[in-house]
């Protein structure tokens, strides 16, 4: 806090006018960012179409704003009316697939992480490598976030079903994809 009010030539005090703590301040700014994702995107008629536009638009204000990658990492998500907001969409478009209750939050979760975490991935350079193997380009981790997230939400809407012999599995019989509730 005081980096940012000597920043903002005010003293330090001055700042707990308007937020109540440094972590306040932070969700406000991570809520703010999510404000710029096209949530209209989502509406497209067909559920796992609009969940693929809604989650690219996420990864693509991430990519926007690197140098928040961390605080989203380490705040897990954001919290304020703008990742709510987000969050009911998701769910929504989750309910049009099919899947609902437990495993709706479930998804939402797993899409959240993934997206930040390759978010995290992209923008971040590796550690040297005795190697010295190129890191993929831009365009080829856009390319794997859109087809990893396709697997993903084949996954996570995919109609329920048995899961094989001695595979892990969720209480009531779904499988680790998600599924829908029974």
């Amino acid at each position: 806090m005081r980096a940012l009010a000597d920043r903002l030539d005010v003293a330090p005090n001055a700042l707990y006018a308007h937020v109540a703590s440094k972590t306040s301040l932070i969700d406000d700014v991570l809520d703010d960012v999510l404000a710029e994702v096209e949530a209209s995107a989502a509406d497209d008629g067909e559920p796992r179409a609009g969940l693929h536009a809604l989650m690219s638009s996420c990864y693509e204000v991430l990519i926007a704003h690197r140098d928040l990658v961390p605080l989203y990492l380490a705040r897990q998500g954001a919290r304020g009316p703008n990742a709510q907001r987000l969050g009911q969409i998701v769910l929504g478009q989750l309910a049009d697939a099919g899947v609902s209750g437990t495993s709706a939050h479930e998804a939402l979760r797993v899409l959240i992480v993934y997206t930040i975490g390759f978010a995290a991935f992209a923008t971040r350079p590796p550690i040297a490598a005795a190697d010295n193997a190129v890191p993929p380009a831009a365009e080829e981790l856009r390319s794997n976030f859109d087809e990893g997230l396709r697997w993903l939400l084949t996954g996570i809407t995919a109609p329920a079903r048995a899961p094989a012999a001695g595979l892990p599995h969720a209480a009531g019989g779904r499988g680790m994809a998600g599924g829908r509730d029974p």
